[in-house]
C-alpha cells in the first residue's frame, strides 16, 4: 500500500517505520513541527515531506491521521484530500461517527474513513517489538475495514476488530492501567527520592506484580497490602507522615486506599 502521514509525533514515529519495514511504500509526512517531520524521513526510505496540509495530488491509497484528538479537527478543516482516499485516525477515543461527520463537513470530496488504533505507549526511540502490538481496526464500510486489516496483520500478529464503543470502553481502561499507574511510580519515585533511596529497589516488587496479575487473570483475586487486610493503624500512620511531605500524595494514598477498601469490603 501507499501510505502518508499526517503527524510525525511518537506514533507517527513508530506506526511510518513499522509500515515501511513490512513493505509499505510511506509517500509523505506533514507535521506543524517541520523538524518532526525531517526528523522522521530521514529515517525512511524515499518519503517526501508534505509542507502544507495539500493532498490533492497525493498518491497515497491511506492517509493516517497520527495527531492530538485535540487538533484533529483543525487539521482535516485545512486539509485538502484526494478523492476517495482511506483516511485513518490512530485515536482510541474518536468516534467513527465524529470522524465521518468532520469529513462531511470539510472535504470537498467523498473519502473513507476509519480506525487503527494501535494500543501502546510510544516515545521516539524506544524499541518496540511491533508483532505483540495489538491494533483496533474499525471502518465505514467493509471492505475497507479488511483492507485496514490485512494493513495491520503485516506488522502485528494481535488484531482485533471493535467498533467505536468498545473502543472507548478499551481507551479508559488503557488510561487507567497505564497512564495512572506510570504516575503512581512517578509519585513512589519522588517520595523514595526525598530520602535518597534508589527507584530500582522497587524493581522486583512491580515485576512480580505485573507477572502475577497476568498469571492470575483477574487481579482483584491478586490484590494484597494494608488496605486489603484492614490494617487501618499503619494507614493511618502512612496518612500522617505523607501529610507532611507532600498533601497531595497523602491525598492520592487516601484515595487509593478507600477505593480498595470499598471494594473488598463492601463487594
Amino acid at each position: 500500500m501507499v501510505i502518508s502521514f499526517i503527524g510525525a509525533g511518537n506514533v507517527g514515529w513508530h506506526l511510518a517505520q513499522a509500515l515501511e519495514g513490512a513493505g509499505h511504500i510511506i509517500s509523505e509526512v506533514y507535521s506543524r513541527d517541520p523538524q518532526n517531520a525531517r526528523l522522521l524521513v530521514s529515517q525512511l526510505y524515499d518519503t517526501h515531506i508534505q509542507p502544507d496540509l495539500n493532498f490533492a495530488e497525493s498518491e497515497a491509497q491511506i492517509i493516517i491521521l497520527a495527531v492530538p484528538e485535540q487538533a484533529l479537527e483543525s487539521v482535516l478543516e485545512r486539509a485538502v484530500l484526494p478523492p476517495r482516499v482511506m483516511l485513518v485516525n490512530t485515536s482510541g477515543s474518536v468516534s467513527l461517527h465524529k470522524l465521518r461527520q468532520l469529513t462531511e463537513i470539510y472535504s470537498d470530496v467523498p473519502v473513507r474513513v476509519g480506525v487503527m488504533y494501535p494500543l501502546q505507549t510510544f516515545t521516539k526511540g524506544d524499541e518496540i517489538d511491533y508483532a505483540n502490538i495489538p491494533f483496533c481496526i474499525e471502518a465505514a464500510d467493509e471492505e475497507m475495514e479488511e483492507t485496514l486489516v490485512e494493513v495491520a496483520q503485516t506488522i502485528s500478529d494481535v488484531v482485533y476488530r471493535l467498533d467505536s464503543d468498545e473502543r472507548r470502553i478499551l481507551h479508559i481502561a488503557a488510561t487507567i492501567a497505564n497512564n495512572f499507574s506510570n504516575h503512581l511510580y512517578a509519585v513512589a519515585h519522588d517520595l523514595l527520592g526525598k530520602y535518597h533511596i534508589e527507584f530500582d529497589i522497587l524493581k522486583p516488587l512491580l515485576e512480580q506484580t505485573i507477572k502475577k496479575s497476568f498469571a492470575i487473570g483477574d487481579p482483584s483475586k491478586g490484590q494484597t497490602g494494608l488496605a486489603v487486610r484492614g490494617d487501618w493503624q499503619t494507614i493511618a500512620q502512612h496518612l500522617k507522615l505523607l501529610q507532611e511531605i507532600n498533601p497531595d500524595w497523602a491525598n492520592l494514598y487516601r484515595f487509593m486506599s478507600d477505593s480498595i477498601r470499598s471494594k473488598y469490603y463492601l463487594d
